[in-house]
């Protein structure tokens, strides 16, 4: 730590990671949403689309206001933006409002995301960067594992999924309280990215390549969080509220490959743990195209969880690297590949209207694979 005091500055950061984590509630949440309304995949799937489709428009532009009014305000206004978000479907709960709901909560999670972690730099020593940076992936994935276990648990005693909202609003209107009220020095930090900065970057073939990729680790990382419990209930009749434990199962393992992640990269060129992580991905996209046990549908998708855990750190340093001149434009451009998430659930929920089945979504998710094979070779280099 840089101070003494910083204990108490980094638990309201640390809860900070937590509301961050509140975006992917959406997973679950709109296997609830086509449930209640009807809807078909297609419908269903454009809820994730609505969260990951700002992170295309707000990452750069969020970089510029960063550099106006600090860090810590961005990191507030995020909060402010994601209790709003939360409350909407506790006020009202309509298909319109919903969408109105995901949108403020891509918004607000575009901002944190680009902000929260350049924050805790103020926090920390730079050797200790990392490791903290850790620790909040790992409180952020606590959020995502709790989602699917809670709706789950508000529907068995209350009989009203939605009850997890006002429970994730409480815990992000705390980090606003408490971060609110908490000093923190920030360094200097400039930036000249600019949305014409990132796009002329995407002419550079390997840029364009890694931007793919982090397209590609976004949309199976949200297209299988949404798919997972449809992919369970098509297969073994499993209810909605037993089939949202494949998302916590999902999220488990990618909290144990992140852990694991960090000693196996010290230890095993890059490369190799690429090329192991998409391994792990392909016998995922095959088992869940062809089981219908219930036990090896959940070993598959925790091997899916598992290998698509460090996909993106290992892109995005790459993606630094090979262009060291221009690291922050390369870095809002990554950022802006999170937008893969709004693209590729879609098309899932496009082809398994087309296919009858889940076995649409998977196909998806075994191209972007694919793709993630094929880049490995410049993960080599």
């Amino acid at each position: 730590m840089k101070s003494k005091n910083s204990l108490f500055q980094f638990i309201p950061v640390m809860l900070a990671f937590f509301a961050m984590g509140a975006v992917d509630l959406v997973g679950i949440a709109s296997n609830y949403v086509k449930e209640d309304f009807g809807l078909t995949d297609t419908m269903a799937n454009l809820f994730p689309s609505m969260v990951f489709f700002w992170f295309f428009i707000f990452s750069v532009p969020t970089g510029l206001l960063m550099n106006r009014i600090g860090r810590k305000k961005t990191v507030l206004l995020s909060l402010i933006i994601t209790v709003l978000a939360l409350i909407v479907p506790v006020i009202h709960y309509s298909f319109a409002w919903m969408l109105v709901s995901f949108s403020l909560l891509g918004i607000g999670n575009t901002l944190m995301q680009v902000s929260l972690n350049p924050l805790i730099s103020d926090l920390v020593t730079e050797n200790r960067l990392a490791s903290t940076l850790t620790l909040g992936q790992f409180v952020k994935a606590i959020a995502s594992f709790a989602a699917p276990l809670t709706a789950g648990w508000a529907t068995m005693l209350f009989g009203n999924w939605r009850l997890f909202f006002p429970l994730y609003a409480l815990m992000t209107a705390l980090s606003l309280i408490l971060l609110g009220v908490t000093s923190i020095k920030e360094e200097p930090y400039e930036s000249k990215s600019s949305f014409a900065d990132c796009f002329r970057l995407l002419g550079k073939t390997q840029i364009l390549l890694f931007f793919v990729g982090i397209m590609a680790h976004v949309g199976i990382d949200v297209g299988i969080n949404a798919t997972a419990p449809k992919i369970l209930m098509e297969r073994t009749g499993t209810t909605l509220v037993d089939a949202g434990l494949a998302t916590s199962v999902y999220f488990l393992f990618r909290v144990i490959g992140c852990f694991s992640g960090t000693f196996i990269l010290s230890r095993v060129k890059m490369y190799k743990f690429f090329i192991l992580s998409v391994v792990c991905m392909a016998l995922s996209a095959v088992g869940l195209f062809i089981f219908t046990n219930t036990t090896l549908l959940y070993i598959a998708i925790a091997l899916i969880g598992f290998g698509n855990s460090n996909i993106f750190p290992m892109i995005f340093s790459k993606a630094l690297q090979s262009l060291p001149e221009r690291d922050n434009e390369v870095s809002g451009l990554m950022i802006m590949g999170i937008a893969g998430g709004a693209v590729f659930p879609l098309l899932m929920g496009v082809v398994s209207d087309l296919f009858g089945n889940q076995n649409g979504a998977v196909i998806v998710v075994a191209a972007l694979v694919v793709y993630l094979f094929a880049l490995a070779g410049k993960i080599r280099r």
